[in-house]
């Protein structure tokens, strides 16, 4: 089972100004190959498929709390991209053409189908598809995959960064940057218990460190490239008997933290009447709230 809570992973920069244009790239780290639809979902069906996870729980442990994160990853990338598509387009009346700015973005579908925010598709507006899923039931390849994934994840956030300049999406690929840093570095020291192989001589793929990127030197201040969250008060806590040592990276320690991280206030999306979204009017609001006082019995 999940635990859900109403709190975004950090504080997104609310914009001053849109970037549809950016908001179509930041979506393949959504729905891209290498985006945290597919980091969540090679996690999530390795850790409900797993084999032996009573003999083998260090590794289980760590598979399924990084499970948990990505979920909050996936939140994150989608509320950038529908931060990034704030106030492009103005209510009017339909014969105004209010929405005419939608067709000269490089994503239409943004205007016509989800009313100005995220889906589960990549830069080109091609579906995230479920075969991007590895889930081999060998402990070493699946590992390994997971390896490789984060590195590709890691390439990708470092490109999108460096495609634009908009505050937002710049803030959130900071911080994955740093976060998806500690999935590798985890999957690296699996990796070396159960094969004796030392892949974090390979790191950083791409050869290049955090820290050249401005939005990720506070994160990398605050330690989060050493900790690895349990996302439970009882549970996956046996992932300390991988996540220990020093960071080889930077040679710090490496620390468990049980629980979820504190997180942010979620973001507050407003009404765009142009989109017919959410379609409520004020008459309606107020209709709705006698309603809902009618049923609490007030």
């Amino acid at each position: 089972m999940f635990k859900r809570y109403d709190r975004l992973a950090i504080d997104l920069p609310k914009p001053k100004f849109a970037d549809p244009n950016a908001a179509a790239a930041v979506q393949e780290l959504l729905g891209g190959r290498f985006g945290e639809m597919s980091t969540l979902n090679n996690y999530m069906y390795q850790s409900f498929n797993f084999r032996q996870r009573k003999k083998l729980k260090p590794f289980y442990d760590i598979v399924a709390s990084i499970t948990a994160e990505e979920f909050g990853h996936v939140e994150l990338v989608s509320h950038t991209i529908n931060l990034c598509l704030d106030r492009v387009t103005f209510p009017g009346d339909p014969d105004t053409a209010p929405l005419q700015p939608g067709k000269d973005a490089r994503m239409s579908y943004h205007y016509i189908a989800t009313a100005q925010t995220s889906f589960p598709v990549d830069s080109q507006g091609s579906p995230w598809r479920g075969d991007y899923v590895v889930s081999s039931g060998n402990i070493v390849f699946d590992m390994l995959h997971n390896f490789f994934l984060e590195c590709g994840a890691r390439t990708h956030k470092m490109r999108v960064y460096e495609m634009t300049s908009h505050p937002t999406a710049r803030e959130m690929i900071g911080y994955l940057l740093v976060r998806g840093g500690t999935h590798i570095i985890a999957y690296a020291k699996a990796l070396e218990i159960l094969t004796g192989a030392d892949v974090t001589k390979m790191l950083p793929i791409p050869n290049l460190d955090n820290r050249a990127f401005e939005t990720a030197v506070k994160y990398e201040n605050k330690g989060l490239s050493n900790i690895l969250y349990t996302w439970s008060e009882t549970d996956y806590r046996d992932i300390d008997k991988i996540w220990n040592g020093p960071n080889p990276m930077t040679g710090e320690p490496l620390q468990v933290i049980i629980g979820a991280p504190e997180g942010a206030p979620m973001t507050d999306l407003e009404d765009r009447p142009e989109e017919f979204a959410p379609g409520v009017s004020y008459e309606d609001f107020m209709e709705i709230a006698r309603r809902l006082q009618r049923n609490a019995g007030l």
